[in-house]
């Protein structure tokens, strides 16, 4: 059975997790939280019915404080840079500076690149590339000054090329850019902060049950098989964010190899 352990590994350490309403997010919430770490959870949903999907910020800190954990939310629409600047400054005000950055938020659309609109474009580069751009300067400083801190940024196999023999497209050239930017950000970060012992890794996920995958309807006959267990993620994620910086950093991972390679079982969650 699941626990919290208030002296586990992460104990004193304050973590911020965007994109933390559900699925994905949440799930890494509750495994940091389950090694000792305050967890401060933020998306656009706070509360049940403020969304078209299932979840809230409310349910997953209400999860971890039943089970024991320390855990807090602060609602923010991290496409507005006020909004990723106040989200720092209350976070920080409320735990004290953030050790532990998860950069999970998303917002896709799945339109061909002749149709794509400006609007929604820039939406996605703002929430998925320069939001963790920006909220990583923002908890550097506090990270530099305690002598150290992780940041992981989740990202996706559509991230790589595509190959041929080309088939029918389903428009995720733009998210695929998406996430290609965000993981050249991170292991050009992380050879910057290298000497002020700040990791910045990245976690790419696959293919996970969750409801903004749902809403694609990106499981089907063809892909159910590859579908992997969100424990897999949430694990990958507390791995490279407890790990030593000096040699876990400037990492893309794909969690179940991951795993593998450090010869770990996923935790099960809270």
């Amino acid at each position: 059975m699941a626990v919290i352990n208030p002296n586990g590994s992460l104990k004193g350490r304050v973590a911020l997790v965007t994109g933390a309403s559900r699925g994905i997010g949440e799930a890494i919430c509750a495994r940091l939280a389950q090694e000792g770490a305050k967890v401060i959870a933020t998306a656009r949903t706070a509360e049940s019915g403020e969304s078209r999907l299932p979840g809230a910020l409310h349910d997953t800190v209400d999860r971890i404080r039943k089970a024991g954990g320390e855990a807090a939310f602060i609602k923010a629409d991290l496409a507005q840079a006020v909004e990723r600047e106040r989200l720092v400054e209350e976070a920080s005000a409320l735990y004290g500076s953030i050790d532990i950055l998860i950069n999970n938020a998303a917002i896709t659309y799945f339109i061909p690149v002749e149709e794509f609109p400006e609007k929604r474009f820039k939406l996605m580069m703002e929430v998925q590339v320069y939001a963790p751009f920006h909220l990583s300067q923002l908890v550097i400083p506090g990270m530099r000054e305690k002598g150290g801190g992780w940041i992981v940024n989740i990202s996706s196999p559509a991230g790589i090329h595509p190959k041929q023999p080309y088939g029918a497209a389903r428009g995720g050239t733009v998210y695929g850019m998406c996430k290609a930017a965000l993981e050249r950000f991170s292991t050009g970060l992380a050879s910057e902060v290298y000497q002020d012992g700040i990791a910045v890794n990245v976690v790419s996920p696959g293919l996970v049950d969750t409801p903004g995958v749902a809403v694609h309807g990106l499981i089907n006959e063809a892909t159910k098989d590859r579908v992997q267990p969100i424990e897999y993620i949430a694990e990958a994620v507390y791995r490279l964010a407890s790990g030593d910086p000096k040699t876990v950093t400037g990492r893309v991972d794909y969690a179940e190899p991951l795993l593998k390679e450090l010869g770990v079982t996923p935790a099960e969650l809270v």
